[in-house]
């Protein structure tokens, strides 16, 4: 299993700007955002300190994208975390094709969360399963179940008759 996963940590140097509404005497950390404080809820999704400092990271041990922890904004968590599992279902078509084997199987989840201070929606990471079945022609067993195919599935299935 492959994905990336959301960490709330407090160092991020976020590209962002803080500034200050001069109106209401509060902190917009999240320039855009809503200023409106949701009913028991520390800040509006504009103030809040923890969707500035949240920051995503894979734990996989894949080549991929989000190898370092990166900041993704709420809005364009969706997407960017869905092109990342898409990198994990294109590795393994990959890895099938390099080594005789098909790609039988694959599901890709995103999991969202609740912010505990403002109560936005985001999504929090996602998961990638794969199965690839392998084809190995040098066991014994593989070489008598295509000779079993042979004969008793393929052989006959297609007649050519001149009329």
């Amino acid at each position: 299993m492959n994905g990336i996963n959301v960490s709330q940590t407090g160092y991020w140097n976020s590209p962002q700007q803080t500034t200050v509404d001069e109106n209401a005497k509060t902190i917009i950390r999240n320039p855009g955002e809503s200023t409106e404080k949701k009913t028991g809820r520390e800040s509006s999704p504009a103030e809040c300190e923890t969707c500035k400092n949240r920051k995503y990271q894979d734990g996989s041990d894949e080549n991929v994208s989000y190898k370092a922890a990166a900041h993704i904004s709420p809005d364009a968590a969706a997407s960017r975390v869905r092109s990342h599992e898409q990198e994990h279902v294109s590795n393994a078509y990959k890895k099938a094709a390099q080594n005789n084997g098909k790609v039988v199987a694959c599901n890709v989840a995103l999991r969202t969360s609740v912010c505990p201070e403002c109560g936005r929606t985001y999504v929090s990471g996602g998961t990638t399963s794969t199965q690839i079945k392998y084809f190995n022609e040098e066991n014994p067993y593989q070489k008598e179940l295509k000779s079993s195919d042979a004969a008793n599935k393929y052989l006959g299935m297609n007649i050519d008759l001149a009329c």
